[in-house]
């Protein structure tokens, strides 16, 4: 199996259910949202890369002027279409490479690893840095390598042991392929950028 077709059997609602979750990638969660309230500021116009079931604008939907969430999984934004009834918030199926949008952003985000489970990643950045223009608009959050023990948990308690697992990348049985960074390799394929720890597991990287 795919990414694509793991995500469409439903990995991401259980991936968010507490029980599943090992204390550090709840911690880590914990530490996006506080993240997430901090940088995007009230009345802002913002953009959700990969927003699965729209709980991040959901959160947001009170202090935001406009809210937009893409994912390629139809059905998770069927599910945010229902979840969010606010006439600031949409949701659009759609490529993280070719979003199509010509209005653009106060910032964007690309939110929980997502990032790291998507191919063509530098063309993510660029339609980033398109639609939220102002350099430091941009968000991205990560694992870190010293994520990969809880994450081998996480992934097991889901039905996905690990079959491969590499400096980059664990590669479940059930297909599911989710990348780690280190700085360095972070720089490498953001360019300029800042990046800070998140939580014990992670990075968050502003550019």
């Amino acid at each position: 199996m795919t990414n694509d077709q793991v995500y469409a059997a439903g990995l991401l609602n259980r991936a968010l259910d507490p029980s599943t979750q090992p204390p550090e990638i709840q911690d880590f969660l914990r530490a996006e949202l506080d993240l997430l309230r901090e940088f995007v500021a009230a009345g802002a116009r913002l953009l959700d890369v990969g927003c699965g079931t729209g709980r991040h604008l959901r959160m947001l939907a009170d202090r935001i002027s406009l809210g937009v969430g893409i994912d390629y999984e139809h059905s998770y934004i069927a599910e945010a279409h229902g979840q969010v009834v606010d006439p600031r918030v949409h949701f659009v199926t759609a490529d993280a490479t070719l979003v199509p949008l010509r209005s653009t952003f106060d910032c964007a985000t690309c939110l929980t690893n997502t990032w790291g489970t998507m191919t063509d990643k530098v063309g993510v950045l660029d339609e980033m840095r398109r639609l939220a223009p102002l350099a430091q608009t941009r968000l991205l959050s990560v694992y870190s390598l010293d994520s990969i023990p809880p994450r081998r948990e996480w992934y097991r308690r889901l039905g996905h042991s690990i079959a491969e697992e590499t400096d980059d990348f664990l590669m479940t049985n059930g297909g599911f392929r989710s990348e780690q960074f280190s700085e360095a390799r972070l720089r490498d394929l953001i360019g300029d950028c800042t990046i800070r720890k998140l939580a014990k597991i992670g990075y968050v990287a502003t550019f």
